[in-house]
């Protein structure tokens, strides 16, 4: 084979094993949380250990990339939403589909504070799905679907919130964030709604906040 014939070849090895990496990983880190080996990984992948460092050189590096693949699944799914008639309805839709995706991944909370939440494309991935879903949740306000003071970082904080309740149930019954999420949509109905007793967060914030002294 010549050099030329060669370079779309190896592009082309490189494509698919770091998609090969990322099915991977993804599945481990949902089945079993962020301790499985990078040697598991590429085991599951069928491919050498070395491959897995080509690609990310770091444990942290690989759980970024599939931090990203989740948020921007959630992304696109805001924004399909932004075009639906009733607004307050497509909340609903989007708050099931983040507490299913989160609830689908075991790894999701034990990410939290890691520095793989420091990437700079991951925290502007944040950003992005958090100015959508500010957008998504303004606009069930104006059809008076949720109350005046919740704001898009509430639902956000919401989603981990709801999963978090649920994970110590989630082996024995994994429908059961269902419950905990509809507790949360009642809360945010208009009706019998009191006054929130503490102002929103201005944004959100993942990472662990940093040890005092």
């Amino acid at each position: 084979m010549t050099d030329s014939a060669a370079a779309p070849q190896h592009r082309a090895d490189m494509v698919r094993n770091r998609r090969l990496l990322l099915t991977a990983a993804t599945e481990a880190f949902a089945e079993c949380g962020v301790d499985v080996s990078m040697s598991e990984i590429a085991q599951r992948a069928g491919v050498a250990k070395g491959t897995v460092f080509r690609h990310f050189a770091s444990k942290d590096d690989l759980l970024a990339a599939i931090m990203l693949q989740l948020l921007s699944g959630l992304t696109d799914t805001a924004a399909d939403l932004l075009e639906a008639e009733d607004a307050g309805t497509a909340l609903r839709q989007f708050m099931t589909a983040g507490v299913e995706a989160l609830a689908a991944d075991q790894a999701f909370c034990e990410v939290i504070g890691r520095p793989s939440l420091q990437h700079a494309e991951v925290r502007d991935a944040i950003g992005r799905l958090g100015d959508i879903v500010e957008d998504l949740t303004a606009r069930a306000k104006e059809q008076g679907a949720v109350r005046d003071d919740v704001t898009g970082t509430d639902i956000m904080l919401l989603l981990g919130g709801i999963h978090q309740t649920a994970v110590p149930l989630l082996d024995v019954d994994p429908q059961i964030w269902r419950r905990y999420l509809q507790l949360a949509l009642d809360g945010l109905c208009v009706t019998g709604a009191g006054t929130l007793p503490h102002a929103p967060q201005a944004g959100l914030r993942l990472d662990a906040p940093s040890p005092p002294g």
